[in-house]
Formats: structure tokens, C-alpha cells, sequence
């Protein structure tokens, strides 16, 4: 007697996400830590220097956590209202924050109480930052203005007056001492210059202007607003260099890594898109559970730290490089020991013995070994074939069907199974790799139970999606043969124009020579 064959299941091949090097980088984090904050997080940054300790802006407190703390070790709780824009200066002994109430607070890393108060704003301040000088910080309110202060004063420097809508973000340049940057709900970003009176360089953005950055050189300058984020190049008086749309919703913030060569940018639509810096085009992104509002991405890329609208702190940490000390091996058995018996060449009076390999068998294929059709299929629509894998559900009825036992396993069926059946079919017919057995399967259904149709109104309503499903597939393959034709016809055109334009250049080359011989 031969041996059972198992049903043999054809796969196609799937697709596979291509594993590039910023692939296995951005990947190379270990399961997030989140931490609930009291409020949506409206900014997070790191400290400069070592140990970096990182503030995170919620509400109307500053916490600052350690690198791998989990809860404060430290806060700044002395506003009324909420908080904004908690930044650390570069020397990281220094906090500015902005308020609801129009004040700004500079704090010492190692107190409490602020050590200077600025008023001066009328409306909320919801950016302020340090200039790379260390003494003066910048700010921008939805009163419309942008100030400079003095820090050793207190006291104002300059106040430019020429957004005409709320300043809800701004960088400072790192290269020079006396240059920001703002961004307004206006539709423009403007480059201010702390020697002069007015901007030195508006630029026009389109959208609600969301968040800005200045490259280190400070020859570029990223914008966000809308779902646009634009680069713009400086030093071509703000020339527009690339606008990319890779987000669903609105960009609202942006941050580089620690080499400069990766940009990444955060949105409500819950993701987090990483753009390489010399292509622009993504390499890799991130997804999360809630809208994102602020981003920071720590030195040497260890750790990168998403606020979200909900207060959701989500914390990821670079998992650490496996050592590239290899334990020592034990002794293995010397190369003669697995050589043993293996050139040995069987003389003619030798028997061979070959112990056959057992084949464990799945559910379906013993019953289509012990010729139980019905309960094969059955087998096969089971929840966790039927969904996962329906190829298999496929390949058996076609094994059913070369048996010519397929009709008699469709035949004698209750209501539900029918039902089954039929959803089944419906949703898997109009794929091309189950088209040809599943049209015979439906036909098959649809001539063992015209009897019965008007009796049951749920096998009438699946009997009505398959004929839309069949219906749908076949208007589809009409216009797929329309837009054959047209391409057909544009191609031979086009072959047309070529021959007659070859035609006309050896003409032209024909006259020239019998002139010459002439």
C-alpha cells in the first residue's frame, strides 16, 4: 500500500520590508518605559552635559528625570498656571521656562526658587531659549512679539513687533550670538538678527508654523506647520530647497540626531518619520499610541523621549552592544570522531537498511487520508485557518475537488455552515490565486442549495454579496481591458511617430550626400 501524500499548499511569496542600516539602528531600542504626566507635554529637552538629565514641560510643572530614572528627581512647580517650553541652557545649569501668565522664569539646576523673573510679555509666553552667548534669552508670545532680555539685568533689550499672530516656536543659532529664529500661527518664519531693529529674513511657510530648527552650521532652517515640513536654505536668503508631506496631520516638532544626518519630525496622525538629511526621503518612522506633541532625541542617540497630548511620557533606550568577547568553547571531539564510518563504501554482499521518516500529520490530512471529506473541510474552516491561513482552506478543496468528492463535502449542510461557506467564498474569490477553484466551489454551492433559497434570509443575504462580490470584480476587469486598449493604441502611436521620424532622417542624410556628389 502507498503512503499518504499530505496536501501539498501553494504559497506565494510575500514581500518582505526591506532591512536597510537605519532599519536595524532605529530598531536597536529596547520596549518603551511611559511615564503619565499631569498634562499634555509641550516640551522635552536634554541636558547639554552628562549625567543628561532631561525636562519635561506638562502642565504647570517642570520635572526633571534622570537618564534612567522613572520618576522625578527634580521640579519646578512655582507658576500659577501652565507651563511652556522648559530649556536648558548649554552649559546645563540653567532652566528658562514661559508661562500662561506672560512671565518668564529662569531657574538654577540646583535650586528652587526662580532666580529671574521677566515680565513684559501681555499674553501667554510659549517659547523662550537661550542665545548661544549665554546671557541673553529670546522669547515669542501670542501677543505677537519677540523680546531679547538680559539675564545679568533682567531687563529688556529689544522687543520686535512683526507677526501678526500668536509666536508659538523659535531656535536660537548655535554658529552666531545674535541670531533666532521665530515661527507664528502668521504662516511665516522670521530670522532676527539682536544688532538690528527689524528681521533680516522673512520666509513664508504656507501653513500655522509649528516648530522651526537651525542646522548647527546654521545654513539651513527646517519649518512645520500643517503637514508640511520645508527646508529652506539660509544663506540664499531663504530659499526653499525641499517641501516634504509624509505626515497625515499636523507636524509638531522636529529634532536632529546626534551627527546631524538624520531628521526627525513628530505629528498628531501618531508617528514619528526619520528623513535622512542629504536624500530627505524617510528611512524609517515610529508609531504611537496617542498624538504627539513634542520629541528629543538624547546625545549620542541613547535615548529618544515623545510627549504626547494625553501626558503619556514614552521613554525608549538603546539596547547595549553585545560584547564582542566570545565565551570559551568546551573541547570539541577530535575531526576523526564524526569522519568515522563515513567513507565507508558498502560491498556487494552488504544490505542497506533506511529507518523511514515519520510524518506527523495535520488534523485535514488524516481525514483525507481515512476518506472523511465533509470533516476535512470542516477542518479547514476553523477561525484560525480560515483567517490566518486561506490557503489551506484552498488547497484542500482543490484536493477535494481532483478526488471528485468536493460536491458530496459541500452537500448536506445546515444553515450556519452555509453561511459559513459562503463568507468564505465571498471574500476570497476575487483574489487571483483562489479564483479558479472558488468560482467552481460557488458553483457548486449555488446548485446543491437552489432549492432552499427564500427559506433562510441570512444564506440569502450571503448569496447576494457573492453575486455583488462576483458583480464588482467583473465591472473591474472591463475597465482594466478598457485601459489595455488605450495603452495599446498610445504605444502603437508612438512606434508610428518613431519609424516615421527614422524614415525622415535617412531621407534628409540621402539628399545631403547626392547634393555633395553633385
Amino acid at each position: 500500500m502507498a503512503l499518504y501524500k499530505p496536501v501539498v499548499v501553494q504559497t506565494c511569496p510575500r514581500l518582505g520590508e526591506r532591512i536597510t542600516q537605519d532599519t536595524l539602528y532605529w530598531e536597536g531600542y529596547k520596549a518603551p518605559i511611559q511615564i503619565k504626566e499631569f498634562g499634555a507635554v509641550n516640551k522635552i529637552d536634554f541636558s547639554p552635559v552628562p549625567p543628561r538629565n532631561y525636562a519635561v514641560t506638562a502642565s504647570s510643572r517642570i520635572h526633571i528625570y534622570g537618564r534612567y530614572s522613572h520618576e522625578p528627581i527634580k521640579t519646578f512647580s512655582r507658576f500659577k498656571d501652565a507651563a511652556y517650553c522648559g530649556t536648558y541652557r548649554d552649559d546645563g545649569n540653567l532652566l528658562v521656562a514661559g508661562s500662561d501668565e506672560g512671565i518668564i522664569r529662569l531657574f538654577d539646576i540646583s535650586g528652587k526658587a526662580p532666580l529671574r523673573q521677566f515680565d513684559g510679555h501681555t499674553k501667554p509666553v510659549h517659547v523662550v531659549g537661550f542665545l548661544s552667548d549665554k546671557y541673553r534669552i529670546f522669547s515669542g508670545g501670542d501677543d505677537y512679539s519677540s523680546k531679547l532680555w538680559d539675564i545679568p539685568s533682567g531687563t529688556e533689550i529689544v522687543s520686535y513687533r512683526e507677526h501678526t499672530d500668536y509666536v508659538r516656536c523659535g531656535c536660537a543659532s548655535k554658529v552666531n550670538a545674535d541670531v533666532f529664529v521665530t515661527g507664528s500661527y502668521d504662516h511665516t518664519v522670521k530670522l532676527f538678527d539682536a544688532r538690528t531693529k527689524s528681521s533680516i529674513i522673512t520666509i513664508e511657510h504656507g501653513q500655522p508654523v509649528e516648530s522651526v530648527l537651525l542646522f548647527p552650521s546654521g545654513g539651513l532652517l527646517v519649518s512645520a506647520g500643517g503637514r508640511y515640513v520645508k527646508v529652506w536654505d539660509v544663506l540664499k536668503g531663504g530659499q526653499l530647497l525641499v517641501s516634504l508631506k509624509n505626515h497625515h496631520k499636523t507636524v509638531t516638532c522636529l529634532c536632529l540626531n546626534s551627527s546631524g544626518q538624520r531628521l526627525l519630525s513628530g505629528s498628531l496622525d501618531r508617528h514619528v518619520k526619520i528623513y535622512s538629511t542629504t536624500s530627505y526621503k524617510v528611512v524609517h518612522s515610529f508609531s504611537y499610541a496617542a498624538p504627539i506633541l513634542s520629541l528629543a532625541l538624547s546625545p549620542e542617540d541613547e535615548t529618544i523621549v515623545v510627549g504626547m497630548t494625553n501626558g503619556v511620557l514614552n521613554i525608549k533606550h538603546r539596547k547595549p552592544e553585545e560584547g564582542k568577547e566570545k565565551p570559551q568553547k568546551k573541547r570539541q571531539p577530535a575531526y576523526r570522531t564524526y569522519m568515522r564510518g563515513k567513507t565507508y563504501m558498502p560491498k556487494q554482499e552488504d544490505f542497506s537498511v533506511s529507518k523511514p521518516v515519520k510524518r506527523a500529520l495535520r488534523k485535514y490530512d488524516k481525514l483525507l487520508k481515512s476518506f472523511d471529506s465533509s470533516k476535512a473541510l470542516d477542518a479547514v474552516l476553523e477561525p484560525s485557518i480560515r483567517l490566518h491561513t486561506p490557503e489551506v482552506t484552498v488547497a484542500v478543496m482543490q484536493e477535494l475537488h481532483r478526488r471528485g468528492t468536493l460536491r458530496s463535502a459541500l452537500a448536506g449542510r445546515d444553515e450556519k455552515q452555509i453561511n459559513l461557506l459562503l463568507t468564505f467564498v465571498a471574500r476570497r474569490v476575487i483574489e487571483p490565486r483562489f479564483t479558479p477553484i472558488l468560482v467552481t466551489v460557488a458553483d457548486m454551492i449555488t446548485d446543491i442549495y437552489q432549492p432552499v433559497l427564500g427559506q433562510s434570509a441570512i444564506v440569502d443575504r450571503q448569496f447576494l454579496r457573492l453575486q455583488e462580490a462576483i458583480g464588482k470584480e467583473i465591472d473591474y476587469q472591463g475597465e482594466l481591458l478598457e485601459v489595455l486598449g488605450m495603452m495599446d493604441t498610445l504605444f502603437a502611436s508612438f512606434a508610428e511617430k518613431k519609424v516615421t521620424c527614422l524614415e525622415e532622417n535617412r531621407s534628409n542624410s540621402s539628399t545631403e550626400i547626392i547634393e555633395t556628389d553633385e
